[in-house]
């Protein structure tokens, strides 16, 4: 038994049961607050579960479903509630694959209707009367590609899952999945009984940021089915991605569970993040961290600070005479420190504060400035399709290679390059096929080492010319010798980021691995840290789809923030003042806020009529000396 199952039951946890308990179990929606041990609830649940009904499940060969936002959580979740084939614990394309695989021919159906789509879509930009010439000769050829395409969806045996798509070799992407799997469930009520009956439990976690097609899909399962029991674990406070579902409705009978307890945050901080919350959903939050001296439980008290300083060309200087005064003022030196046992972050909006200074500031802007949203969010965790084969493959390659790790970079080998697909191997000698992949991924290696001057377009083409992994068919076109413009929204930004040196990549890479004191707003959901440093700058950030200005009412509102406002449609408002609380309320003992404004005085005045922080602990640069 770990710790979280073992841990005291708040009132959540008992509601839970009690709705797990019922006949027919009751579906539910748990809203619980940062630092209140939402995934202890949840594990508590599956622990609950396997107690009561795991007999049962296990006579009839059905297992409880888990469905976390990322690997690393469905390794935690396993850990805690052990290895028992009674659990289903997977990312959400992993649930989503797991239910449709079997079905090749609504697979099918589906991926044909797909490729027609998107023959439409490329037609109808072929027949706008502004398209050039070279365009439209670029779009004949992916007309054409994509009809070649539907004549191989008949020849194909068996689809499978991968990074990108590639219909003809039968492989679909991520993207494919969120599309795929809420369509079928919707059309066919045999696979809604399917699902229910294989998963009579289904816990979602962090259900605000899940799709919203896939929270309908499971909804509609649900109520198709009575004796299933859907359980949505989340915080609409809490949804920082423009793709997440945020608040999830009641279905008739359905539970509404509020966890208002905060364990993580000293009382400072929680007073700060409760006042952010008001103007939201209003939830308070209760209780705070706690801690044992001399055998005595004590409040913890923690530190508040806010800083208001000119955006002008001192900003490093002024970040760094914070950390100074921080340190200084409680006492604690690891204020001044870069490295992980430091427990310091510097939470920035967007990279580009990081990127500057860490040594990736062309790879950042070619991926964000003027970006569609799906590429530039796709910075903040790795998962912009550009950055992919680098994240998951390329690097970690050579990583291995450093380590002489032969066993990993085979393992990704096996799984990704097309060399190695059991069909291609067919027939063919063995030993002429690896010594051909030996001598790409030495090329692969030296284009990725100290010194080289390759640019990541450079070994993109490397890969493709040697078919070390597959890569996603967007590509195709960016990697030919004269790249057209083919109308998608990314297409200059790619451009710009295939023009990169590819040392860039590693400085990027160890700031996603956390190797530097830096994080963004967005990636630090979930996590938690002793002392946090807020660093807001609107001007740097260049987001528009988030404003503190606005937020504290130091810049004006647009007419189209008047218009949301009006209409009761999300906000910039909304979405900076969600971002702000997940911010704050990482801290575990010291928060401290640093804004840079272009007039001190009227974002002084203008924060503190908000009243979000106490008058005492507003600070500005004279304060620093």
């Amino acid at each position: 038994m770990t710790s979280r199952i073992g841990s005291p039951d708040t009132q959540a946890d008992i509601d839970v049961r009690i709705c797990l308990d019922s006949s027919p179990p009751r579906s539910f929606v748990m809203v619980a607050g940062a630092g209140s041990g939402k995934t202890t609830s949840l594990i508590k649940a599956l622990a609950h579960l396997a107690d009561t009904r795991g007999s049962a499940l296990r006579r009839a060969g059905q297992k409880i479903s888990c469905i976390t936002y990322t690997e690393v959580a469905v390794g935690e979740i396993a850990a805690d509630v052990g290895n028992s084939q009674l659990f289903h614990i997977s990312t959400i394309h992993s649930f989503l694959w797991s239910i449709i695989r079997p079905f090749h021919l609504d697979i099918a159906k589906w991926v044909v209707a797909r490729i027609h789509e998107k023959i439409a879509e490329k037609q109808a930009h072929y027949d706008k009367p502004r398209t050039q010439a070279k365009t439209k000769s670029r779009l004949e050829d992916e007309i054409a590609y994509l009809s070649a395409q539907l004549e191989c969806i008949d020849d194909i045996d068996k689809f499978i899952y991968g990074t990108g798509s590639n219909y003809a070799k039968g492989i679909l992407g991520h993207d494919d999945i969120l599309k795929l799997v809420p369509a079928c469930v919707e059309a066919h009520p045999l696979l809604r009984r399917i699902v229910a009956k294989r998963f009579p439990f289904v816990f979602v976690d962090e259900s605000q940021d899940t799709d919203p097609d896939v929270i309908s899909a499971l909804r509609t399962i649900a109520n198709d089915n009575p004796d299933m029991c859907i359980g949505f674990f989340g915080d609409p406070m809490q949804k920082i991605y423009m793709s997440g579902a945020g608040a999830i409705p009641l279905s008739d009978g359905w539970a509404e569970i509020t966890k208002p307890e905060n364990f993580r945050c000293p009382t400072s901080v929680l007073g700060v993040i409760n006042s952010i919350r008001a103007s939201g959903d209003g939830l308070q939050q209760i209780r705070g961290r706690k801690t044992i001296v001399d055998g005595v439980e004590q409040t913890v008290l923690g530190t508040v600070n806010l800083f208001i300083l000119p955006s002008n060309v001192e900003r490093s200087a002024y970040l760094t005479s914070v950390r100074r005064y921080l340190a200084n003022e409680t006492s604690d030196e690891q204020w001044l420190s870069d490295t992980r046992e430091g427990d310091v972050r510097l939470l920035v909006l967007v990279h580009r504060m990081a990127a500057n200074r860490l040594g990736f500031p062309n790879l950042f802007s070619a991926l964000t400035d003027k970006a569609p949203m799906s590429l530039s969010e796709g910075v903040n965790d790795g998962s912009a399709w550009p950055l992919r084969p680098f994240v998951q493959h390329i690097l970690p390659i050579f990583a291995a290679a450093q380590a002489n790790d032969q066993f990993q970079i085979m393992s990704i080998m096996r799984n990704e390059c097309p060399k190695l697909e059991p069909s291609r191997l067919h027939g063919q000698a063995m030993v002429a096929v690896l010594n051909e992949l030996q001598q790409g991924i030495n090329g692969l290696l030296a284009l990725l080492e100290d010194g080289s001057q390759a640019t990541v377009r450079d070994i993109l083409r490397h890969v493709r010319d040697c078919e070390l992994l597959r890569l996603d068919d967007r590509f195709d076109n960016h990697l030919s010798d004269e790249p057209v413009n083919d109308g998608n929204d990314d297409f200059e930004n790619v451009q710009n980021y295939l023009r990169c040196n590819a040392h860039e990549l590693w400085a990027y890479r160890r700031y996603l691995s956390e190797e530097s004191p830096f994080a963004t707003h967005h990636g630090v959901k979930g996590a938690q840290f002793e002392r946090v440093l807020v660093v807001i700058d609107d001007e740097e950030a260049r987001f528009s789809q988030y404003s503190y200005g606005k937020y504290f009412q130091y810049i004006p509102l647009s007419d189209n923030d008047l218009a949301n406002l009006e209409e009761g449609r999300e906000s910039v408002l909304d979405r900076t003042r969600r971002l702000f609380y997940v911010c704050c309320s990482r801290a575990l003992k010291d928060l401290a806020v640093v804004i840079f404004v272009p007039d001190v005085a009227v974002a002084q005045a203008a924060i503190i009529a908000q009243n979000l922080f106490p008058a005492s602990v507003i600070l500005r640069a004279h304060d620093l000396v």
